[in-house]
């Protein structure tokens, strides 16, 4: 009977496979939604009643599983890289004319592929199932999303079994346009804030916290590249390469064409500078890369850029309108950011009412005024912004006054500019040598939801339970006005919260006691200090008693401190300043949340004058949390492994650091190992 069953499970996995592939990759479905429903509705009532045969690469796994409590850090073996831009012809025939050069005349062939305007990840196989996703990071470690892209159905969560027994696949994760219209239209409809582009839709997307959320986002993907695999020869070209991945089932962009020589690339973006809002999905340019891997491998890369690949960038849409006021918001840091309200013109096919203006300097330095004729681009089909006034506007003798961001606010009693958002107050400074103006409220209800954000964050006060949706949702709904009132809220005040269950709230609340045993560094962090990081944090915590004695200090106490330079000491001294923050520290101490000095003496800082480089995957500590933990206790964490290295702590799939450590014998923790030596310490 069990054969019977697990015969059918497997029948039952390879037909949704194979329907999922047919519909999310070949855009040619063979069934309707009803019967595909019906398929899926019998694998999971018999996963249900046999569990022993569920596995993760079934396509029930693709939703509903519990939220993530953070990322964890993937390593990438190889780097991935960013790419050179060219914007003109001119630049295309330089960066071949380099090419040519450099491949000693040898007769090479390109491929060209949309520069899609999405978010680059890395997927990782193992013996034919998905076992790791991440995202680019900063080209050398991601953020693992391995649960949030399996949610996606056009990417694989298995693939035939002659691929590779281990290997890597690159590609761009984006919403399409109808999808990122719809999104909008949704989050407009909740009172939620807009994403500005679809790239930063599918970066969002893919970052939750929550795959569930993930799961209902109309994300899809192509893949562009093969990172390297292991078991098996793969094509010595790029083209052939992406022709044998498709063959496993991977979705290839259609539109990658490939040519013998420039000309023809220069042929196929103009064709394709005509027709892209032809596009289903938004792209800024074309990627023209060598064919040739055994080329592309000699030609090597400059910095972070291969020499083998350019992207040749689409002009920018552009049109005209008249300026009819500049207007301010506060972002998430308390910045001040001017904006453009426009007569509504069409540009790139897309209505513009607003337009980005960056900070005063540009403004003046680009002579732009209230009620000029300007000129409005769309770079790279995404983010509106004001080029100029036109050469009319610039010679009329009736133009409006130079801008002032100081002019269009408010001032207090003591004649202190204040921050434009209603019920804020703040004062509104900028710094010697700074571009930006920026509120220094703490409180600010524009800066509210970051700063939350900030407070109950891993690397800080490490509040699990409270991510971006819920800090909007206690804030919408009045629960909290600033950090300090999360240790004054209670079980049954969560539970009238929409969709709150009782083990949710119970959790939460147990996060936020826990958190008030966070040492002075951490709390310091999460108050979200203008320029203040982990490691100045962890400066100032070693620096003085507590909070009382921060807030007193002067400014050449904070500048006789070798790391604090004006910046960060004008900063302090404007947070303290202000009686909304001074609130805001009364309440955590009211509430408890009031840590000692680190700096008691030689034992406060047990690793001192320790060194730990960590490499790999981490199960119980995020890269972040780690290297916080480390220096916490007086020691320091690199990036490199030298001989001055105390320990290197090994995770899951460590990189090169590994082979290094080895050849210079230096001591190796596991995370185990690693856990101990810190409670130890502790």
């Amino acid at each position: 009977m069990e054969a019977k069953v697990e015969e059918r499970i497997n029948q039952l996995k390879t037909l949704i496979n194979y329907h999922n592939h047919r519909y999310y990759v070949l855009d040619s479905p063979e069934i309707s939604d009803a019967e595909y429903d019906e398929l899926m509705k019998e694998l999971k009532e018999l996963e249900e009643k046999y569990p022993r045969f569920l596995t993760a690469d079934s396509p029930t796994q693709r939703v509903g599983a519990e939220p993530l409590v953070a990322f964890g850090v993937v390593e990438h073996r190889y780097p991935l890289l960013s790419l050179g831009n060219a914007f003109s012809r001119d630049e295309l025939l330089a960066w071949y004319s380099r090419v040519s050069k450099l491949s000693d005349g040898r007769q090479f062939s390109f491929v060209c592929e949309h520069k899609i305007d999405g978010l680059a990840v890395a997927l990782t196989y193992a013996n034919g199932r998905l076992v790791t996703g991440a995202t680019r990071g900063d080209g050398f470690r991601g953020e693992n999303i391995t649960q949030n892209l399996r949610t996606i159905r056009s990417v694989p969560l298995s693939v035939k079994k002659e691929a590779p027994s281990r290997f890597e696949v690159r590609g761009e994760v984006f919403l399409p346009k109808t999808g990122f219209h719809k999104l909008n239209q949704e989050r407009a409809a909740e009172g939620l804030p807009l994403f500005a582009n679809p790239r930063n839709a599918a970066a969002g997307s893919v970052r939750q916290l929550d795959p569930r959320i993930t799961a209902r986002r109309p994300l899809d993907i192509y893949i562009y590249a093969l990172g390297y695999a292991e078991g098996k020869t793969t094509p010595e070209s790029h083209w052939e390469t992406m022709e044998y991945l498709k063959s496993l089932g991977f979705k290839i962009n259609p539109n990658n064409a490939r040519f013998d020589s420039i000309d023809r690339v220069e042929e196929y973006y103009r064709e394709w500078v005509e027709k892209k809002e032809s596009l289903p999905y938004e792209a800024d340019g074309v990627v023209v890369k060598v064919d040739s891997l055994p080329l592309q491998e000699q030609l090597g890369n400059v910095g972070h850029e291969p020499r083998w690949a350019i992207a040749y960038k689409f002009p920018a849409t552009q049109a005209t309108t008249r300026l009819k006021s500049i207007e301010i918001s506060v972002g998430r840091t308390g910045t001040l950011n001017p904006y453009a309200v426009l007569e509504p013109v069409s540009v790139g096919g897309v209505t513009i009412r607003q337009a980005a203006l960056h900070n005063e300097d540009d403004i003046r330095r680009k002579d732009i005024r209230e009620g000029d004729r300007v000129l409005v681009q769309r770079a790279g089909e995404v983010i509106p912004e004001v080029v100029g006034p036109t050469p009319e506007s610039k010679q009329s003798p009736e133009r409006g006054k130079e801008f002032s961001l100081l002019d269009k606010l408010k001032r207090n009693e003591q004649g202190h500019p204040l921050c434009p958002v209603a019920d804020c107050g703040g004062v509104v400074v900028r710094s010697e040598g700074e571009v930006m103006y920026y509120c220094t409220n703490a409180a600010c209800p524009a800066q509210a939801q970051h700063r939350l954000e900030l407070f109950v964050s891993r690397g800080a006060m490490d509040i699990r339970g409270i991510g971006e949706s819920q800090s909007a949702l206690l804030l919408r709904e009045g629960l909290v006005r600033d950090v300090a009132d999360l240790y004054y809220l209670k079980k049954e005040d969560l539970l009238k919260l929409e969709r709150m269950a009782e083990k949710s709230a119970s959790n939460i609340i147990e996060a936020i006691e826990k958190s008030k045993d966070r040492p002075l560094s951490r709390v310091i962090l999460a108050l979200g200090i203008r320029h203040v990081g982990g490691e100045m944090a962890q400066i100032l915590a070693q620096e003085f008693k507590d909070l009382d004695d921060l807030k007193s200090a002067s400014r050449e106490k904070l500048m006789s401190i070798p790391a604090v330079g004006p910046k960060i000491a004008e900063s302090i001294i404007a947070f303290f300043g202000q009686e909304e923050n001074l609130c805001i520290i009364e309440g955590l101490r009211g509430a408890g949340v009031w840590p000692k000095s680190e700096a008691t003496g030689k034992e406060a800082v047990p690793l001192a004058g320790m060194e730990f480089v960590i490499t790999g995957r981490l199960e119980a500590f995020t890269r972040q949390e780690a290297e916080a933990r480390v220096k916490e206790l007086g020691g320091t964490v690199k990036d490199n492994v030298t001989r001055k290295t105390s320990y290197l702590v090994v995770g899951d799939e460590p990189g090169s650091k590994l082979a290094r450590a080895r050849a210079l014998g230096i001591k190796e923790l596991n995370e185990e190992e690693f856990r101990h030596l810190l409670e130890r310490k502790a």
